[in-house]
């Protein structure tokens, strides 16, 4: 599956047109992972997002360490790594790959870029942020 097609199946972009979709995959590079691949580190300063197209990947809290919590498993057509990258701060958690995959990576520069030419990406990244606080909030109070 091509970048493109990969993305015209992600619930990020549903409804994005063909010149949309074309002009994001040119800024998508694919970086392969193994299964127990960290892919991102907590605490990192952010340089990419990621859409994963094949395997699965788990959010995982304090990595390594006796309180690690597993957040989150996520699979293809989900993405990880914007909020570091829209605020500025270090990566909340690690990325670890549950199995061999496949992530496709936009830099910094062309998701901002992205964002600011594109509503529909930024309302679709506002509502699983939103989707993904709910969740933790009610993991708090469980």
């Amino acid at each position: 599956m091509g970048n493109e097609e990969m993305l015209a199946n992600a619930p990020l972009f549903a409804g994005f047109g063909s010149a949309e979709l074309k002009r994001l995959a040119r800024d998508l590079y694919p970086r392969q992972y193994r299964a127990g691949d960290v892919i991102l580190k907590e605490g990192e300063e952010a340089a990419g997002f990621y859409i994963v197209s094949s395997g699965q990947v788990e959010v995982v809290k304090s990595l390594g360490n006796p309180k690690e919590t597993v957040l989150d498993t996520l699979g293809p057509g989900d993405f990880f790594g914007e909020t570091a990258l829209l605020d500025g701060y270090p990566r909340t958690a690690s990325i670890r790959a549950l199995e061999d995959g496949e992530c496709l990576v936009m830099t910094r520069w062309d998701f901002l870029a992205g964002l600011k030419s594109s509503p529909d990406m930024a309302v679709q990244i506002l509502r699983t942020l939103a989707r993904r606080l709910r969740q933790t909030d009610a993991s708090l109070t469980e």
